[in-house]
């Protein structure tokens, strides 16, 4: 029974498909300041936050594209979560992730402010502005590697999550069988 379970979970398509979607965030989580295919979605959503938070001042304005680009992948992984669909939702667990640490490399670029803005070189830097009105642009370093590590542990779970998922529905199946 455990090898016939063993072989239905090693061979299943959520298994595989796990596989090689976690190598991919675990290739973000290690190098996060390549570009990756998701970030163009990311730079979307993060500008989209922008305009969606310009009612409530300044200050959320300009934090509102990091904040919406961490919440919309949030909100899928509720969804699914909600409709009992736990293997999607830890892969959009996966997404959330890599958003953090898309958003860790740009709030560690906040004091040399090197990384290209969309508006050019007369935008704000969303993080030097932040960080300089919360009195830690001198701590850019380790809020940095904060969110870096938060987005990290974020896309660890979300590959123990998926796999623990599809260990699940391999082990009911090796059980439909048996029945």
């Amino acid at each position: 029974m455990l090898a016939a379970q063993s072989r239905t979970f090693l061979y299943s398509k959520e298994f595989l498909f796990t596989l090689m979607i976690g190598s991919y965030f675990l290739w973000c989580a290690w190098d996060p300041y390549q570009w990756h295919l998701i970030d163009g979605a990311n730079l979307l959503i993060h500008e989209a936050g922008h305009f969606i938070f310009k009612p409530f001042g300044e200050y959320l304005m300009i934090a509102g594209g990091s904040l919406l680009q961490v919440i919309m992948p949030a909100l899928f992984v509720f969804y699914f979560y909600r409709n009992e669909k736990p293997y999607s939702a830890a892969l959009v667990m996966l997404w959330v992730g890599e958003s953090l640490l898309n958003v860790s490399v740009y709030a560690g670029d906040a004091i040399k402010m090197q990384l290209p803005l969309l508006g050019g070189q007369d935008s704000v830097h969303d993080w030097n502005y932040l960080l300089d009105r919360a009195g830690l642009l001198a701590a850019t370093r380790k809020v940095e590697v904060l969110i870096r590590l938060g987005g990290t542990l974020v896309i660890l779970s979300g590959l123990y999550l998926a796999l623990k998922s599809a260990l699940n529905s391999a082990s009911n199946k090796t059980l439909d069988r048996s029945a």
